[in-house]
């Protein structure tokens, strides 16, 4: 009784995991970490295609977030907690980010959390390009 009691509390404890997604426009980094901060899964846009000019594609992310998956279906993780960034001082992240999310989605895990961590620069040094910008 006290064995079958034990098996069951461990099939029910569920492991929430971060997904650190960094997007550019030439290329998709997807990193699962647990809570402390510790690597569980890493695949990047690169280790799906072979061509640098895709690497930023939303298709080629959607294959990314299958392999991501695929990895973390084995940790028995059903929620997860997403960051997205996007380059300093961008706007607005690469094409693979949503497309990223909604892969993750349809594969079965419960999204927690949504957050966009794109650093803003405060102050900083001078940016290039002179006090009229650049002159084309």
């Amino acid at each position: 009784m006290n064995q079958e009691e034990k098996q069951k509390t461990s099939q029910k404890k569920e492991i929430e995991v971060i997904v650190n997604i960094y997007t550019s426009f030439n290329n998709t980094l997807v990193h699962v970490t647990d809570m402390s901060g510790r690597t569980l899964s890493k695949v990047t846009g690169g280790m799906v295609t072979k061509h640098d000019r895709l690497k930023a594609n939303p298709t080629i992310a959607m294959f990314v977030a299958k392999r991501i998956a695929e990895n973390i279906k084995d940790l028995n993780i059903k929620s997860l907690y997403v960051r997205i960034r996007a380059k300093t001082r961008n706007p607005a992240p690469g094409p693979g980010a949503n497309t990223i999310i909604k892969t993750l989605s349809r594969e079965g895990f419960k999204i927690s959390n949504i957050l966009d961590t794109t650093r803003i620069p405060r102050g900083g040094p001078k940016k290039k390009g002179g006090r009229r910008g650049r002159r084309v």
